[in-house]
């Protein structure tokens, strides 16, 4: 196994096999997809930036859905595919290139090739939603909110979001819906817009689910 990776390696692609009849190969020439509507290699050069996300759930589904890899296409490409999304990272057009609850291989590998490969075209948009969150930097003013109150909602959520039981981050996502009506103020405390705008990105991101790590629980 560990010469038919070095293999892999050496040859300058990585190939993941998927659970439907199609391909998805990774190298140093680019992406080769074999799939419906895209059936070819996209070069390097046609890609401006490849974002693996993971959209929130809807209240309709009872399981979560599949992360998604995103192509934004460079200027020029001509790949010929409807751009029926919105980067995570910078709101431009884009699509899904693939769901990877279509590739057997988990999701950390697909990201790592990509990472690999793709250079600073690719970003794991899951893993930056994460960092975000670990130490926020808020002004201190008057009647600002209480700091004690808002770190144990902050401290609550981010246990959450490290956590892989997706009841307890909608429980911490409910903790910080509720409390934040009612967020106390002190003489010198958190300014509140930095504060607000900071409760709904972590809110939002309590919703997202990592599907490798539901599917190892």
């Amino acid at each position: 196994m560990v010469l038919g990776a070095f293999g892999l390696l050496m040859g300058g692609t990585l190939a993941f096999t998927g659970v439907r009849p199609f391909r998805f190969h990774i190298g140093t020439e680019g992406l080769t997809v074999r799939q419906p509507g895209l059936n070819r290699r996209v070069p390097w050069t046609e890609i401006d930036a490849l974002i693996l996300d993971q959209p929130l759930p809807t209240l309709a589904g009872n399981k979560a859905p599949s992360a998604v890899l995103l192509l934004v296409p460079a200027s020029g490409s001509t790949v010929d595919r409807p751009l029926t999304h919105r980067s995570p990272v910078d709101d431009r057009p884009c699509f899904v290139l693939l769901e990877l609850n279509d590739v057997r291989e988990p999701s950390s590998e697909v990201a790592a090739a990509l990472a690999n490969y793709g250079g600073s075209r690719f970003t794991d948009f899951r893993q930056l939603t994460r960092q975000r969150f670990d130490s926020p930097d808020f002004t201190i003013g008057l009647r600002g909110y209480d700091p004690a109150q808002v770190n144990r909602l902050i401290k609550e959520g981010q246990e959450a979001l490290a956590s892989d039981v997706m009841l307890k981050r909608l429980g911490a996502k409910a903790e910080i819906e509720r409390a934040r009506k009612s967020l106390p103020a002190a003489m010198r405390g958190y300014d509140r817009m930095q504060v607000d705008a900071f409760l709904d990105e972590l809110s939002g991101a309590l919703a997202r689910w990592d599907e490798e790590k539901r599917d190892a629980g």
